[in-house]
């Protein structure tokens, strides 16, 4: 495939993507190596145990439905990014104020990501964990640059080649953080009084909380988890960044792949990661807040967690940086996305030298996801809102307006409130309603004063034509290659798959193994390595083989 990715056009037909890729990007982005981090957080956070458990299901339902109903249909309707359609609503000096903001936001969640990366290498060479905001050990520098030089090195490549390194690797990694919990589990088990085996719901709710979520009776508890898991990645669906990504997208109901990334990602390996950071935790007699990724990774899987720390916060930088990487390109379309990625990888990897990005990560992904999203209910309101209203879309581009002072108003206002807000009393997790609210209302009546309400009749009869033939040209395309037939291939392709397959279902079974105790937990983590091996070496060949297919399939 080209490395061109329409940085200024809709994605033409021929571009769009396969449901495989966004299933194995959600599930492989989200999925990362901070999910030990957050999953630990929970744990030191003294929230309960159905706390945690009813809150996450809440959140997490909630962040798929934004991203299944608000960002996918907006992506799939326009084909273009979020800084080429901000452009078209807020003109270039709006667009190039969001994209700075934008992009070093972004940098500093892929530098968290790449921190973490680094984090399992450093247990390999046992150097001390990094848990202060600044590096003491040159040597955990020099792995997190080589670490960000390779993960930057695969963001310049594009959208397929990202979805394609998740696609191999979200799989595995899943099944790491699943296995890891249950493998640990008999280690809180021998230390929880008056358990001895686990037989119940009620054994594993004493165990959990015993030793897991302790339910201190602090401020934090039921709808503070449910709120931080919405907004956890606000900027990527209520915000609309994941446009960027979703335009790629054959069908805009591809956006419930999300539910992938959330029930999987950040319901699933966020429990078993709580888990595993307590299991940690218990033995090394150390406090769970002193921890980090690879500390936690290593007590429970071994060489396997090393490598899946490591995976993980590759699956999840790559994306980060692409979607950076076009922020900063959107601010001169005349340089090179590849050239503009390697240079955002470059100060990205510089970021993640400091580990202050994942020792706050909580408060910064909440902070970045209310900074971004007043960009993302301005999008909403003149795409869905305006025409409903009487209002015209593009009212400023129409009206040759190089920023949309409206939007820019709305956008910094939209931050004092929230602002005022949070120093009222209101928590950090809780501002997203009002500021979306104030961000809607505020907007369209700035909007309508300063030129929304006339109708541009002529410069919107011929926007609205061209995209009329685009949509047609798009649906002709995939009708005509919808009924794809099977290649020659297709047998030895799914012989990979299958036995890739068959690698993590021994996976599986060995932590069920362990759990009943006849594996002791290093025997478990000296045999999950080998069908690791095995799953890794099965699955390229079977990527190799389908993408073999997909390009036959396109010639035809």
């Amino acid at each position: 495939m080209s490395t061109s990715e329409f940085d200024r056009s809709p994605v033409p037909p021929q571009q769009l993507q396969p449901a495989r890729h966004f299933a194995a990007s959600y599930a492989g982005e989200h999925a990362a190596g901070t999910e030990f981090v957050i999953g630990a957080t929970f744990v030191a956070w003294g929230v309960g145990t159905m706390d945690i458990l009813l809150g996450l299901l809440l959140g997490n339902l909630l962040a798929v439905l934004c991203w299944a109903l608000l960002c996918a249909p907006i992506a799939v309707d326009t084909r273009l990014t979020l800084y080429a359609y901000l452009e078209k609503i807020g003109g270039k000096g709006t667009v190039r104020l969001y994209s700075i903001v934008n992009g070093i936001m972004f940098c500093v969640l892929a530098g968290a990501m790449i921190t973490v990366s680094a984090s399992a290498v450093r247990v390999m060479f046992d150097l001390p964990a990094e848990v202060h905001w600044y590096p003491t050990s040159a040597s955990f520098v020099a792995i997190a640059l080589v670490v960000g030089a390779v993960i930057a090195a695969i963001a310049t490549k594009g959208f397929a080649r990202v979805a394609q390194f998740a696609e191999v690797c979200a799989p595995w990694m899943v099944m790491m953080f699943l296995i890891g919990g249950i493998a640990i589990l008999p280690t809180l088990l021998q230390a929880t009084p008056g358990v001895s085996s686990i037989g119940s719901w009620d054994d594993l709710r004493t165990i959990a909380d015993t030793w897991i979520w302790k339910d201190t009776d602090g401020e934090l508890g039921f709808w503070h988890v449910a709120a931080f898991a919405w907004i956890c990645n606000l900027a990527m669906h209520g915000g609309m960044a994941d446009m960027t990504i979703l335009r790629f997208a054959r069908k805009s109901q591809y956006g419930y792949f999300s539910a992938l990334g959330m029930f999987i990602g950040h319901y699933m390996a966020w429990v078993c990661a709580g888990i595993m950071g307590a299991g940690a935790a218990l033995l090394l007699t150390t406090p769970i807040n002193q921890l980090d990724a690879g500390a936690v990774a290593y007590q429970a899987l071994g060489a396997a967690g090393i490598l899946a720390v490591i995976i993980a916060g590759w699956t999840t930088a790559n994306p980060t940086i692409y979607r950076a990487g076009l922020a900063f390109q959107s601010l001169n379309p005349s340089w090179s996305r590849e050239k503009v990625t390697a240079v955002t990888g470059v100060v990205t990897t510089i970021i993640a030298c400091f580990p202050f990005v994942f020792t706050k990560l909580l408060d910064f992904v909440g902070l970045m996801g209310l900074t971004l999203a007043p960009i993302g209910a301005i999008i909403i309101t003149e795409h869905w809102l305006f025409p409903k209203l009487g209002l015209t879309r593009y009212w400023a581009t129409y009206s040759n307006r190089f920023t949309n002072w409206a939007a820019v108003i709305t956008w910094l206002s939209a931050l004092v409130f929230a602002y005022i807000l949070n120093n009222a009393g209101l928590h950090l997790f809780f501002l997203l309603l009002p500021a979306w609210a104030y961000t809607m209302v505020v907007y369209t009546l700035l909007a309508k004063a300063m030129g929304a309400k006339q109708s541009h009749t002529d410069a919107a009869r011929q926007d609205q034509a061209a995209e009329q033939a685009r949509k047609l040209a798009e649906q002709a395309y995939l009708t005509a290659h919808q009924q794809a037939g099977h290649s020659s291939a297709d047998k030895g392709r799914n012989l990979f798959g299958f036995a890739s397959v068959a690698a993590l279902i021994v996976c599986f079974g060995l932590s069920i193994i362990t759990l009943t105790g006849d594996l002791t937990l290093e025997q478990f983590k000296h045999y999950v390595s080998w069908p690791t091996v095995a799953y890794f070496v099965f699955s390229i060949v079977w990527l190799w083989e389908q993408n073999r297919r997909d390009k036959q399939l396109a010639g035809k």
